[in-house]
């Protein structure tokens, strides 16, 4: 009896044991011989529609991880967000900005991403970071400039609202670093200097065009003379001691 029960139960363990690699051959059928069952593709760069994935890869070096900002802007600053509409944000990834270090990421501009890429990276800064109410019924300056600027006047309210961190003439203080720095001014846009001095960076505890100043906020115009002053102080050739001339001389063998 116990070596009909033990010739019963290995019975039973060999049935088992073949209907299980039935199962495992059937379900190789569907895929031919060394090639790889479609949950292990890997999407070519094109068809990737993650924002994770695409924000991580072509935005993440220069705006930070999340958006949280770092050799430019913070793009999660729903300050930002509130004065950038979609189009402006998108054209700015299509054709990138020139004579900076924002290049087009557009495959009309040279780059790598879609259409619909750039779409989803659109869409999903705003959907993601932005914040409906964020400026409590202020008037925020423009986006862009309404009139040409006055570097004279623009001295005066640099003076007024931007002094108290960034120190005489621009050349940095205590709280804030120098922003007339000549090889800064040659990295950085007209637009790029009045985004930054209207939305501030919040990251680096640079305050927004509301400031901190008696709480008056700064006008359109003194937005736009400030920038006036500031682009009045790029050199020919940056971060030199010396004109282009002297340069030149200075090159010379002696």
């Amino acid at each position: 009896m116990n070596n009909l029960r033990r010739f019963a139960g290995e019975t039973a363990c060999a049935t088992t044991s073949l209907l299980a690699f039935a199962v495992l051959l059937l379900s190789a059928c569907g895929t031919p011989h060394g090639q790889p069952q479609r949950t292990a593709e890997t999407l070519a760069p094109n068809e990737v529609l993650e924002f994770g994935a695409l924000f991580s890869a072509n935005c993440a070096g220069c705006h930070g991880d999340n958006g949280q900002g770092g050799a430019a802007i913070a793009l999660a600053d729903p300050v930002y967000l509130a004065i950038a509409d979609d189009q402006t944000i998108r054209n700015v990834i299509i054709r990138g900005v020139r004579g900076t270090a924002m290049p087009g990421f557009a495959e009309s501009a040279g780059g790598l991403l879609t259409d619909k890429q750039i779409d989803v990276i659109t869409q999903q800064i705003r959907a993601r970071w932005s914040k409906p109410g964020i400026l409590d019924n202020a008037n925020p300056p423009g986006y862009t400039a309404k009139s040409a600027g006055d570097p004279q006047r623009g001295q005066a309210a640099y003076k007024t609202y931007c002094e108290s961190c960034h120190g005489p003439d621009g050349h940095g203080g205590p709280k804030g670093s120098a922003i007339t720095d000549d090889s800064f001014l040659a990295l950085v846009s007209d637009q790029g200097l009045r985004t930054i001095i209207i939305a501030g960076r919040a990251e680096l505890g640079a305050p927004d065009w509301r400031g901190n100043v008696r709480g008056k906020p700064m006008s359109d115009q003194e937005v736009t003379d400030v920038v006036a002053w500031l682009t009045s102080r790029r050199v020919e050739v940056p971060g030199q001691p010396y004109s282009a001339t002297n340069y030149a001389q200075h090159q010379e063998p002696k």
